[in-house]
């Protein structure tokens, strides 16, 4: 099966926690490769762009409140088959019920701040990738 990547964000919760090392390491220890990766501070205007595909839902403004409220950290990682194994190894948008061992399950503190976002399909990947990283910025 051929590498793949897919996009990651350490969430601003986990960032003022301070275990966004913890999540990195996580991350590592299960055979991720980051190829990419920045801190930032969004503006609500950015996470509205990036959250685009959910304006008129009923979380969107409280969503993109409180993705523009700190820092994150975005990222690309590389594996194979990446994108199904992020989304396992973050868990279930309910940190109540995440399995054990996810990062949601181990860290989350909410359904929102659930402390990671992860791509949920190839065009998705593509997409939230190219948001924040030029081709220049992804060290394969």
């Amino acid at each position: 099966m051929p590498m793949e990547k897919t996009f990651a964000i350490i969430k601003p919760d986990a960032c003022s926690r301070g275990i966004a090392g913890q999540v990195l390491a996580k991350i590592e220890e299960n055979g991720f490769q980051v190829i990419a990766m920045k801190k930032l501070r969004m503006t609500k205007k950015q996470a509205e762009g990036f959250y685009a595909v959910h304006r008129g839902k009923p979380f969107f403004s409280s969503l993109t409140d409180f993705m523009s409220s700190g820092p994150c950290i975005v990222l690309v990682l590389q594996k194979e088959n990446a994108i199904a194994a992020w989304r396992k190894l973050m868990g279930a948008t309910n940190p109540a019920n995440a399995e054990p061992g996810t990062i949601r399950k181990e860290f989350a503190q909410s359904m929102e701040a659930n402390s990671v976002h992860g791509s949920d399909a190839p065009d998705t990947a593509s997409y939230e990738i190219a948001y924040f990283f030029s081709a220049l910025e992804l060290c394969v």
